[in-house]
């Protein structure tokens, strides 16, 4: 069958199929960045090659190629080492295997890259990409397999009493606080976003479901003064929570509840959030927290899911559904949804009042009133 040409298909060059098919280089140079720690030695100061490559402890074979393909992916600016006659004043050349000298350039983080990949920041993002190196990395190898067994490929895949991805995750305190750390960098812009999205006013109360470290809390009490927040997850996660709160300084605006919300009721608030939460469920558990939501809601009281929705023609929000995938890398059961499937669920769960608004990029919100 012939199907009609659209502008989408002028993108499907062979460079551009190429650049799809090799995209895991272009993550390894970035995760091996944000390993090294790269953005948060540049945060001190733009460095000369030498003295960065000395800071970061790599070879000189191929350290200048790490660092320049860091500058095309636009995730570093270089001033200094260009060719201006083919070889750089002092370069020995490509062949040379102690790698280059000379001038080579001073290096410096972009300004993006110094907001968010900074770890000294609070708009650190790079606790996802962390968890992104040393966990997805690897599972993504899975995803054929995953596409015909619909089976996980994570830590699930070798657990031998048939637990979900929180039971093996919060079962070592590490990985827990490294996984409650990437749902931090993952909240990030959202929150900011979310603060502003809303309208607050007619409110006092928020609770968070699936809090992980309280960094949308946090971000949203100081944001509005007049909200207190409650943190609700399950007990294992506490500690890094109260650990988060402590450096806040809004003890007296923001509490922790531990609970499961498959087996127990929801906190009662004027605002319940669901930031990426329900994508970790299969349908039945979906509209089964919408309507635990619903019921601890006041007359008036809002529901906000925050998600990469994908959108309702499933073409654009490639982010949206590369998440989804991830879902059933990750889980048992969970996929992610168009904006509209979610309006659809709401009203089921007996939100009449519900719409669906982008916060920032792929990152939106589903809103339900009671």
């Amino acid at each position: 069958m012939q199907y009609p040409r659209t502008e989408r298909d002028h993108a499907a060059s062979p460079d551009r199929i190429l650049e799809v098919g090799l995209g895991f280089q272009a993550a390894k140079v970035l995760l091996s960045a944000v390993r090294l720690d790269l953005f948060t030695v540049l945060a001190e100061r733009p460095m000369p090659y030498e003295e960065l490559r000395a800071r970061l402890d790599l070879h000189p074979r191929s350290a200048r190629d790490f660092l320049d393909a860091l500058v095309a992916l636009g995730m570093l600016h270089r001033t200094g080492g260009d060719l201006a006659d083919g070889v750089p004043d002092g370069l020995d050349g490509p062949d040379d295997p102690e790698g280059p000298g000379g001038d080579c350039g001073t290096y410096a983080n972009t300004p993006s890259t110094a907001r968010y990949l900074d770890r000294g920041r609070s708009t650190y993002i790079g606790g996802f990409l962390e968890m992104a190196d040393n966990r997805l990395y690897d599972f993504w190898g899975g995803l054929a397999e995953a596409l015909r067994t619909g089976e996980p490929q994570n830590e699930v895949k070798k657990s031998r009493d048939g637990g979900d991805l929180f039971d093996s995750l919060y079962e070592e305190p590490a990985r827990l606080t490294e996984f409650q750390q990437a749902m931090t960098g993952l909240s990030a812009r959202s929150a900011h976003a979310l603060a502003e999205a809303f309208d607050w006013s007619g409110h006092r109360t928020v609770a968070d479901i699936g809090c992980a470290e309280g960094a949308l809390l946090t971000h949203l009490l100081r944001e509005r003064p007049h909200l207190e927040g409650i943190g609700f997850d399950l007990p294992a996660v506490a500690g890094n929570f109260h650990g988060l709160l402590e450096r806040s300084g809004l003890a007296d605006r923001l509490s922790f509840t531990g609970g499961d919300f498959l087996t127990g009721p929801l906190p009662t608030a004027d605002v319940l959030i669901l930031g990426h939460v329900l994508h970790d469920w299969d349908l039945p558990t979906k509209r089964m927290l919408l309507r635990k939501a619903y019921e601890a809601l006041p007359e008036g009281g809002a529901v906000i899911v925050c998600e990469a929705l994908i959108d309702d023609d499933r073409r654009e929000n490639a982010t949206g559904l590369l998440t989804s995938l991830n879902m059933l890398i990750e889980t048992t059961g969970g996929f992610d949804f168009t904006g509209a499937d979610c309006r659809r669920w709401l009203a089921g769960a007996g939100f009449g009042d519900n719409w669906v608004r982008r916060l920032t990029g792929t990152q939106s919100m589903a809103v339900g009133v009671k």
